[in-house]
């Protein structure tokens, strides 16, 4: 049984979602004695908000693969609603509840460190998901983050064409705070770099399609609008704030623009010819490795035999790790990417206001 740390205090919001919970084997940094004194095991899982992906997507699919695994395990789901301090108290919640593992999509890789430290020494294994949180975490669950950018780059530099050589391009990355930003960053750079001139680059703060859609305004003021050939958007929701501010600039035609995250808004967009492409990245073997690898932690397994990689963080080094690969889509590929995958049907993406569209893009007769 592991010994818990009871001194933090108990705070009031949050959901809790009584279910079964994934089993496997995992390799980590220790060997829990798996659940503790409380009886069933406790899984947390920590969401930094709860946009159409996380709500819609991970939240169900990660309760039901615990639950499949799992049956007597008890599952607390919670969103931090873009909130640092918010999931920060959530942490300190989790650890007064005894969890006995915690699945953390960090709001900002930084700002969590000190509760998962903390989390360490109460006994609380930590899986990190999606992006990479600091401090001492025993598995991380993501995608391929490089491989995302260079999609990225590959996809808009093809859309570009010779258009490549003589315009240039506007870069809008994430969140400095998210690691994986550095990440899509660095893939992109190592395709676009030295193929194409790069006008103005963002950083956008919190992913905030209103804080894209400022700095796109603001690169259109600075370049004018006919030396924007095209724009590198790191992920659908930064794609539609620069939609928004292309249109209320009355360019026409819009420029390429990429995307990721296979948003069924983005993926209506790129039908309309608003977007260029996304990057689908299937929730359900994210979901699943995180929910296994949890579950393996919670009844005191190892991670070895789950595992395919290990990655380090600024704090740690040899995190056991699963890295998934990413699928590029475009209009000519949604029927074997989004639709294929069980994300959505050919009616939810193909409403009356983008009837035509479909048709127009085979999606539809």
């Amino acid at each position: 049984m592991r010994a818990r740390l009871r001194g933090a205090a108990v705070l009031a919001g949050l959901c809790l979602v009584a279910g079964p919970v994934a089993c496997g084997e995992a390799g980590g940094a220790r060997t829990g004695g798996g659940a503790g004194s409380h009886g069933a095991p406790r899984i947390g899982v920590l969401l930094p908000d709860n946009t159409s992906r996380f709500y819609h997507f991970d939240k169900p699919l990660i309760d039901k693969k615990i639950h499949q695994l799992c049956p007597e395990c008890q599952v607390e789901i919670v969103s931090a609603q873009h909130d640092v301090a918010t999931q920060q108290q959530q942490m300190d919640a989790m650890i007064t509840k005894q969890a006995d593992v915690l699945i953390l999509d960090a709001t900002d890789s930084k700002s969590l460190r000190t509760p998962v430290e903390n989390a360490r020494r109460a006994g609380i294994e930590v899986v990190s998901y999606d992006r990479l949180v600091e401090g001492p975490v025993s598995g991380y669950v993501s995608f391929d983050g490089a491989k995302v950018g260079r999609l990225q780059g590959e996809a808009l530099l093809k859309a570009l064409g010779p258009k490549a050589r003589t315009g240039e391009i506007v870069m809008m990355n994430g969140a400095t705070t998210d690691p994986n930003s550095a990440w899509f960053k660095q893939g992109a750079l190592a395709v676009l770099r030295g193929k194409v001139r790069i006008g103005k680059a963002y950083s956008t703060a919190g992913w905030r399609p209103e804080a894209a859609n400022a700095n796109m305004s603001a690169a259109i003021s600075a370049l004018g609008a006919d030396r924007i050939a095209g724009v590198y958007s790191a992920n659908d929701g930064l794609a539609s704030g620069i939609v928004a501010a292309l249109k209320a600039a009355k360019i026409t035609p819009l420029p390429p623009i990429t995307g990721q995250d296979a948003e069924l808004s983005a993926v209506q967009r790129i039908v309309a010819g608003e977007q260029y492409m996304t990057v689908l990245k299937p929730f359900k073997p994210e979901t699943d490795a995180a929910a296994t690898m949890a579950v393996a932690l919670a009844r005191g397994k190892k991670l070895d035999g789950l595992t395919t990689h290990h990655v380090n963080s600024p704090t740690t080094r040899g995190i056991p790790a699963v890295l998934l690969t990413p699928v590029p889509v475009t209009a000519a590929h949604i029927k074997d990417t989004v639709v294929a995958h069980g994300m959505y049907t050919i009616d939810q993406i193909c409403t009356p206001k983008y009837a035509a569209a479909c048709a127009r893009a085979g999606l539809t007769r």
